[in-house]
């Protein structure tokens, strides 16, 4: 039995300064709130090197929800002063990764840089994941600009890890421009006179 690997995985970005005492609104990019931002967690920061916060940890106080979005409170953030230092911080986590993971569930770590094939030709790479509320996305580079895939079993059939692909069977028009059928053709606008 070969030992778990040790990742970091990226849960979250503070995005602005909520009030006076020191809340932070947060993006979540995990399917799992409840489990990830619970009073005592803890998280690494990415911010830049020049920021007071660079090399530190914030411990989470509480996590509340106002109007649908997620607001957190954290150890030493006191003010809305300190704050404002964290906004655009991203938030990451230690993990290890489990024996059995669960089945048709990727991380963004694991899902970003996967080649993604389209009757098994590759159209583009996997740049990263959105989590919206509705379902994810994702961000596909193309040759011709960004295309965004909804992440439903639909449209994305298949995803295999070892392969490194993801396997999507999009409707019409998601990868490619499709004719204008309102524009009439060149052949009947010209009339004999």
């Amino acid at each position: 039995m070969s030992a778990a690997a040790r990742t970091q995985l990226r849960v979250g970005r503070l995005t602005k300064a909520h009030g006076l005492k020191g809340a932070l609104k947060l993006e979540l990019y995990t399917d799992d709130p409840e489990r990830r931002f619970v009073p005592g967690a803890e998280f690494s920061l990415q911010v830049p090197a020049d920021s007071p916060w660079h090399g530190r940890h914030l411990r989470l106080r509480e996590l509340r929800w106002y109007n649908g979005h997620p607001v957190g409170f954290f150890e030493g953030v006191d003010d809305r002063t300190a704050a404002e230092s964290l906004v655009k911080a991203i938030l990451w986590v230690d993990h290890v990764d489990q024996e059995a993971p669960e089945p048709d569930a990727w991380y963004d770590h694991q899902l970003v840089g996967l080649t993604v094939l389209r009757d098994g030709e590759k159209v583009g790479e996997i740049a990263h994941v959105d989590h919206l509320p509705a379902q994810d996305l994702l961000i596909v580079k193309t040759r011709s600009g960004e295309v965004m895939v909804p992440f439903v079993a639909a449209i994305v059939p298949e995803v295999d890890l070892e392969a490194g692909t993801v396997t999507v069977t999009p409707p019409a028009g998601l990868f490619e421009e499709l004719p204008d059928a309102g524009a009439p053709d060149a052949e009947t606008d010209e009339r004999d006179e």
